[in-house]
């Protein structure tokens, strides 16, 4: 679900309605997508998970959790049952829900993944959640400007990014397309493109320093 490269056709869209991705959702839902890797999970995702789904009133969200992202090896990777079993133990309350489906739908690209979604459950409000990071490379995933023709995307603050973040190609193209936080709730309603930027307490947690502490630790 990652980067680069042309449109492609989506795989699994003329199968929508047959697909079995562990969750189900009803029509009128306010529903976040939260895509990663989280390898591994930290509380700083749940921070991101967490501020989506209070500042825009959703009733769901859902961690999708890649099967591996292919800018990275396979051994700085652990497997995605590991990785799905770190992100609930972050992922707290009945409204937080963490899924493979993308190895059951078939892809790679959150393009792809969200129009097979979108297909499967037509009258479900979804919103894309991202942290600021990711915002700052956003304009390097394949199909990013379909993302944000076809969806509300929230952007949650993290730590020393933000500022990068907002002056992103991604965020500089959209601009205009970008929602006060104050209409943040309303967002699960509004017709794209349209984006807000949520700021909130800080949580300084990565991926990258846990890795790092993990490895010395076994040094």
């Amino acid at each position: 679900m990652w980067f680069a490269g042309p449109a492609r056709r989506v795989p699994g869209a003329g199968r929508p309605g047959t697909l079995r991705l562990g969750f189900t959702l009803t029509p009128g839902m306010r529903v976040g997508l939260y895509g990663g890797s989280f390898n591994p999970a930290h509380e700083g995702h749940a921070h991101v998970a967490e501020t989506a789904r209070r500042k825009l009133g959703l009733d769901r969200v859902i961690w999708l959790v890649s099967p591996q992202n292919p800018l990275k090896p396979t051994h700085e990777t652990a497997t995605q049952a590991e990785r799905i079993a770190g992100a609930r133990a972050f992922a707290h309350g009945p409204a937080m829900i963490v899924s493979g489906a993308e190895s059951r739908i078939g892809t790679q690209y959150t393009i792809d993944t969200l129009r097979v979604l979108k297909a499967r459950f037509p009258r479900v409000k979804f919103v894309w959640i991202m942290g600021a990071d990711s915002l700052a490379t956003f304009h390097r995933w394949r199909g990013w400007t379909q993302i944000m023709a076809d969806f509300p995307v929230a952007v949650v603050s993290r730590p020393w990014i933000s500022l990068k973040s907002r002056s992103s190609p991604a965020a500089r193209r959209f601009a205009r397309a970008r929602v006060s936080a104050s209409k943040a709730r309303m967002l699960p309603d509004m017709t794209p493109p349209a984006w807000v930027f949520l700021t909130g307490p800080l949580n300084f947690q990565s991926s990258t320093v846990l890795r790092e502490r993990m490895r010395g630790s076994k040094a």
